[in-house]
């Protein structure tokens, strides 16, 4: 049965033992010092640079301390991520046996067995429990029912973790709730192939790299056919790579962005278009690389978010800014390729774009994104001179 927790405290003072933690924690020294090798090594090689006067020469050394940074960074981050792994936190919270007896007998009137239950409390204040039980034979109970019938009895909002099954299965098995976050949110898009294409040379992505979270990701390469498609689709994939590997985004459009670069002649640019949001604060976050401008709806009010920077693939260093708005009931986020602002560049002008934003009284996402493109087509009288993309992402608060 159930570990008992003794004055309210676990047996454990996180998930990982001790001695894992000690391990994960040499592994990021050692990744740390391999770093630092590469930053010695990259010192030594810049005063070299000094003294080379072949031009050609000089290019290869350039491109070699740069590549040596890179990976001096990507070592970097790995240690980082260990580290933060190694040191997270969990508060236990104490569950009364008279409680559980109560869950047990709750559940198994909705044919399921309680096997072991335990809660446990973030660093930032978020609480997850973890149950192991299964399902009386010939029921197939949801796991969201089970989840809704423990939030009653526990007195807080709980939602079935992104990795558990539909239903609760005929075997013990354990099974992760998380806190419900304070926000949902709708997503639309609308597209429309270059005239003279097959293929679009946008890509996009939704992400959930974690509970609570949500990323919008847009990429244009340039160009346009089959070669932008990869071109984009490239950065796309990767950065949902990384995203759900654990990496900050900052982290993985500077990885992305080295990679393009020693790709050298077989990659292209490629515009990006990056939205984090936090579902449990409202807090949005924008990167943007070379694209177009995103806008924030707030019923009629619109906040236009832009940058003035080159695409990914350009330079070793970038100039990347993340910028942050918090968000609110019913607010819209939308995101658009630089087709949208061509298209409109030939009719009225794309400074009337955060007008016609604004005016939409849509509430569907999927319709205000068909809504802009329709308007942006009819400005270019039907013509699409490039790929044209519109991403709506709307959000609302929990009832």
């Amino acid at each position: 049965m159930r570990k008992q927790l003794v004055n309210g405290e676990a047996p454990f003072d996180s998930v990982l033992p001790e001695y894992g933690k000690k391990k994960l924690l040499m592994y990021a020294d050692s990744f740390r010092d391999l770093a630092n090798t590469f930053t010695d090594m990259q010192r030594e090689e810049e005063d070299e640079q000094a003294q080379v006067n072949d031009r050609q020469e000089f290019l290869w050394k350039r491109r070699l301390v740069e590549n040596r940074d890179l990976m001096a960074d990507h070592l970097n981050e790995m240690a980082q991520i260990m580290t933060q792994v190694a040191e997270e936190a969990y508060k236990p919270i104490y569950i009364s046996e008279r409680k559980i007896k109560q869950l047990a007998h709750a559940l198994k009137e909705e044919d399921v067995l309680l096997k072991d239950i335990y809660m446990l409390e973030k660093a930032d204040g978020r609480k997850e429990l973890n149950i192991v039980m299964r399902a009386l034979k010939g029921t197939a109970p949801s796991v969201d029912e089970v989840g809704n019938l423990l939030s009653v009895l526990l007195n807080c909002r709980l939602m079935a973790a992104r990795n558990c099954s539909i239903f609760v299965g005929k075997e013990w098995d354990s099974y992760q709730y998380m806190d419900e976050p304070k926000f949902h949110v709708l997503t639309g898009v609308a597209k429309a192939v270059k005239e003279t294409e097959s293929i679009s040379g946008d890509n996009y992505a939704f992400v959930e790299e974690k509970e609570g979270s949500l990323t919008a990701i847009l990429s244009d390469g340039m160009g346009s056919g089959e070669k932008a498609c990869k071109d984009s689709e490239f950065v796309v994939d990767l950065i949902e790579k990384f995203l759900e590997a654990g990496f900050c985004k900052e982290t993985a459009v500077q990885m992305i962005n080295g990679s393009l670069i020693a790709g050298g002649e077989t990659q292209n640019m490629s515009t990006l278009d990056l939205c984090q949001i936090d579902l449990y604060t409202g807090v949005c976050e924008f990167i943007k690389i070379g694209s177009a401008p995103s806008y924030i709806k707030r019923e009629h009010l619109v906040d236009q978010i832009s940058a003035r920077n080159l695409p990914l693939g350009v330079f070793y260093e970038m100039d990347m800014e993340t910028t942050r708005r918090r968000l609110v009931d019913g607010d819209y986020i939308v995101m658009l390729s630089d087709g949208i602002t061509d298209a409109l560049a030939q009719g009225i002008g794309e400074d009337i774009l955060p007008e016609v934003i604004g005016k939409a009284v849509l509430k569907n996402p999927g319709e205000m994104a068909n809504y802009i493109l329709n308007f942006c087509l009819h400005q270019s009288k039907g013509r699409i001179r490039d790929d044209m993309t519109v991403m709506v992402t709307g959000i609302w608060e929990n009832l």
